[in-house]
C-alpha cells in the first residue's frame, strides 16, 4: 500500500499482486472492460435499428471506468456516476440485463422501470446513486452521502464521476468546497476526454489539469493515465483508502479520450480530425491491457478469444432477453412522479 503522506507511484512493470490484482483478479478487469466495450457498441447499433431512441456511450473510457470502480468496497462504498459510466456500474455489480432492460426502456429495468433516459444508472442495492440529466449535479449528492457517513461513524467513500466539462458548472466548486472544508470521505473523479460535447478543454478552462484546481480547496489532486488500468486501480486504491482513514478528499482525474461520437445524435467531424481520433485509437486501453496480459504470462491470445467469445455471448443473451420483455403499462406512467397515497 501506498504511504498515506505519498501520491501513488507507478506500479512496476508486471508487478501488481501487492495492492491484490494477480494474474486471475487481471483478466477479469480486462473481460470487464471487453464487455463494457461490445455491449456500447451494441447500443448504437440498436439505436441505428430504430429499438432505442439514444445512445450515449463512453467507449475508450474502459480503463478509467472498471479501475476505479474495481478498487472500491461493493456494499461498503457508493457511486454517484454520469451518463457515460456504464463500465464503471458493470465493474461495480449491474448485470448486462439489467443494462439492456433499462437502456430498451423495459418494465422490468432496475434504474427507472422504463421511465427515464437509458443510462441514467443507478440500483439501491448496489449503491449505486441516480444522476440527472443537467451536467454536474450529481457532484454535490457526493459531499452529502460522505457527510452521512462521517456523522454516523461509518468508513464508507462516495465516489461522484462526471466528465471535464462539468467542472465548469457551479456544482462543482460547491462540491469540493464543501467536502474540502468537512474533511469528507469523497472520491472526485473526473474523466477527462478532452471534450465537452463539441468544446475542447482549452476553451474550458485555464489550467491544463483538473486536478490542479485541488490546491484552491486544500485537498490532493492528482492527474494519471486514463488508459493505463492499473495506474487507475492503484490510484484509486490509494484515494479510497486516505478518505477512510479521515484525511479529506481527492481530485482524481483520468486522462482518457471517447472514440466515438458524444452520442448517437452528434457528427464529431464537425469539431475534431480523423487524424486525432486514429492517434488516439492507438491508445485504446484495452489493446493496452491485452497487451500488457499477454507480455506478463496472465493470459495467452487463446485465452484472449475465449474471453471475446463469452463476452460476446453474454452480450447477446442480454439483448435478446430485454427485447423479449414488455415496456411499463401506460397506466403507470405517473407512477412516482407525484405524491401518491400510503
Amino acid at each position: 500500500m501506498v504511504k498515506a503522506t505519498e501520491k501513488p507511484a507507478r506500479t512496476k512493470r508486471g508487478v501488481a499482486s501487492h495492492i491484490g490484482l494477480d494474474n486471475e483478479r487481471l483478466v477479469e478487469l480486462y473481460r470487464t472492460m471487453l464487455t463494457a466495450r461490445l455491449v456500447q457498441e451494441r447500443m448504437f447499433v440498436l439505436q441505428r435499428q430504430g429499438r432505442a431512441a439514444f445512445a450515449i456511450t463512453g467507449q475508450g473510457h474502459e480503463a478509467a471506468q472498471v479501475g476505479s470502480a474495481s478498487a472500491l468496497k461493493q456494499g461498503v462504498d457508493w457511486i454517484i456516476p454520469y451518463y457515460r459510466d456504464l463500465g464503471v456500474c458493470l465493474a461495480f455489480g449491474l448485470t448486462l440485463r439489467e443494462i439492456m432492460l433499462d437502456f430498451l426502456a423495459r418494465a422490468e429495468g432496475p434504474c427507472s422501470g422504463g421511465r427515464q433516459m437509458p443510462t441514467h444508472w443507478s440500483k439501491r442495492d448496489l449503491r449505486i446513486v441516480s444522476g440527472s440529466s443537467p451536467v454536474g449535479t450529481q457532484i454535490l449528492h457526493a459531499p452529502g452521502i460522505a457527510w452521512a457517513s462521517k456523522v454516523r461513524g461509518l468508513k464508507e467513500v462516495a465516489v461522484v464521476y462526471f466528465g471535464e466539462g462539468a467542472t465548469s458548472t457551479g456544482e462543482f466548486h460547491e462540491g469540493v468546497n464543501f467536502a474540502a472544508i468537512h474533511k469528507l470521505p469523497v472520491i472526485f473523479f473526473c474523466e477527462n476526454n478532452g471534450y465537452a460535447i463539441s468544446e475542447s478543454a482549452s476553451k474550458q478552462m485555464a489550467v491544463r489539469n483538473v486536478a490542479d484546481r485541488a490546491r484552491g480547496y486544500g485537498i490532493e489532486g492528482t492527474s494519471m493515465d486514463g488508459n493505463d488500468l492499473i495506474e487507475v486501480y492503484q490510484t484509486t486504491l490509494w484515494a479510497a483508502e486516505e478518505c477512510r482513514n479521515g484525511r479529506g478528499p481527492k481530485l482524481l482525474e483520468a486522462k482518457t479520450y471517447r472514440i466515438v461520437p458524444h452520442s448517437s445524435d452528434d457528427d464529431d467531424r464537425r469539431y475534431r480530425t480523423r487524424e486525432e481520433v486514429q492517434e488516439w485509437s492507438k491508445k485504446d486501453p484495452i489493446d493496452r491491457a491485452k497487451k500488457y496480459l499477454i507480455e506478463h504470462g496472465a493470459m495467452t491470445e487463446a485465452d484472449d478469444e475465449a474471453v471475446r467469445a463469452e463476452a460476446a455471448e453474454a452480450v447477446r443473451d442480454a439483448v435478446d432477453y430485454a427485447l423479449g420483455q414488455p415496456y411499463p403499462e401506460p397506466e403507470t406512467a405517473l407512477l412516482h412522479v407525484y405524491a401518491e397515497d400510503a
